[in-house]
Formats: C-alpha cells, sequence, structure tokens
C-alpha cells in the first residue's frame, strides 16, 4: 500500500486490523513514507522495513483494502490472505506505459482548453504533455533521482511548447507549457500530505509536503530554463 501511494495512516490502521483479525491485539505500527516498523506485541522485537520505491497504484491500495475486509470479517485464513497479498503485490501496473503517455497527452490539452487555451493549440499539448511523461518515466529509470527527471520532463515540455510557437504549430505557450505539465503535478502526493496531517501523523506530512514541493520546484525550475529561451 505504501509503495502505491497510500496514505501512511491507512497502512498503520490496515496493519493493526489483519493484526488483531489472526488474535493480534496488541501489536503496533508505526509507518513513515520511507519506512515500516511493526510489532506484534511490546515484549517481541520490531520489524522494520525500507520502502525504497513509490508510485501511484490506485488499483492495488483497493485490492488491499479488499483483502483487509475479508481478514476482518473471518473469510480468510491467515495462509489464504497471505497468497492473496502477495499476488497482489506481484501484480503488474494494471495500464502499460503506452496508454500511460496516451492518457498524459489526452488530459494535457484538456487542461489547456479547461485553462483558457484555444482549440490551433490542442494538438501542441497533446504531444507535448505526452512526451514530457515519456521523458519523466525513461529519466527516472536511467537516473534514480526524482528531481533530475521531473525537471528535464518540464524542460522538455517548455522546449517543445518553443518549438510548436517557432514553428507556427501553437500560439500560447504560457497555456501549452501549464497544460502540459499537469501530468507531472503531484496532486495525490500533495493530498496524502493534508490526510497525513489532518490526522495527526506530522512526519509524514511534512516530508510528502517537502516532496511535493519539491516536485513542484522541479517543474517550475524546468519551465523557467525554458522561458530563458524564450525570451
Amino acid at each position: 500500500m505504501l509503495q502505491s501511494g497510500a496514505e501512511t495512516y491507512r497502512v498503520e490502521d490496515t496493519m493493526v486490523r489483519i493484526a488483531t483479525a489472526f488474535g493480534l491485539s496488541e501489536s503496533h505500527s508505526y509507518v513513515t513514507p520511507t519506512v515500516i516498523m511493526f510489532s506484534t506485541s511490546g515484549e517481541q522485537p520490531a520489524k522494520l522495513i525500507r520502502i525504497e520505491e513509490r508510485t501511484t497504484d490506485l488499483n492495488k491500495i483497493a485490492e488491499v483494502n479488499a483483502i483487509s475486509r475479508q481478514i476482518a470479517s473471518g473469510e480468510l485464513s491467515a495462509r489464504d490472505a497471505k497468497t492473496l497479498l502477495l499476488k497482489a503485490e506481484s501484480a503488474p501496473f494494471g495500464y502499460k506505459l503506452p496508454v500511460q503517455i496516451l492518457a498524459a497527452a489526452l488530459t494535457s490539452a484538456c487542461f489547456l482548453i479547461m485553462f483558457g487555451g484555444t482549440w490551433p493549440d490542442f494538438p501542441a499539448a497533446f504531444i507535448a504533455g505526452g512526451a514530457g511523461l515519456a521523458a519523466s518515466v525513461w529519466l527516472h529509470r536511467i537516473v534514480q533521482v526524482k528531481f533530475f527527471a521531473e525537471f528535464s520532463a518540464a524542460l522538455l515540455v517548455g522546449l517543445l511548447a518553443l518549438l510548436f510557437i517557432w514553428g507556427g504549430f501553437g500560439y500560447e505557450f504560457d497555456r501549452i507549457a501549464v497544460g502540459s505539465v499537469m501530468p507531472l503535478v503531484p496532486g495525490l502526493l500533495i493530498t496524502n500530505a493534508i490526510r497525513d496531517l489532518m490526522a495527526g501523523h506530522l512526519v509524514s506530512g511534512i516530508s510528502k509536503g517537502a516532496d511535493a514541493c519539491l516536485t513542484a520546484f522541479a517543474i517550475g525550475a524546468g519551465i523557467a530554463v525554458a522561458l530563458i529561451f524564450f525570451h
């Protein structure tokens, strides 16, 4: 769940509910965006697992929630629950990369219209938005530095927007650029940060908020460098 973008308080609650359903009523869990610590009781040593890779997969979160409800209602044994959880963990992402890129391209173009852009700029935002997401995914696989991937993707979006304008295929740089970077904006991360803060998980909420701000800064810096070329 944590690797798929779930809130930390949801992960803790799910772990405790599952443990209680299997007779471990004295269990304790502590979750941050990068670490999970769990103990079956105050006398037993805690187990620590580090989370290094995080993405967004709401389908996996929903699957684990459904499994935890079945466990809480007594419908699953521990062995069956473990089998289902391992199956959910190893399941591939629900949408292949070409579908994600196409969705990002269409989303970018629609955001362009929503932000007051014109239909002649629709193709430019469509291409730039898809290229931006593809570049972000590809660069993140090569260089495991999230800031670099997001900065480079935003820079590519800005440069493509400039090329379309210079080539006569686009007219409003600001709306093309803003619409095209929307798939890169960490909307879920911002939402989870606020929800964790409201739930009293200050460490997780602040760290996720800082991560979201760093991502926003990377996107803004990429567009700013492109604007230097524009001027």
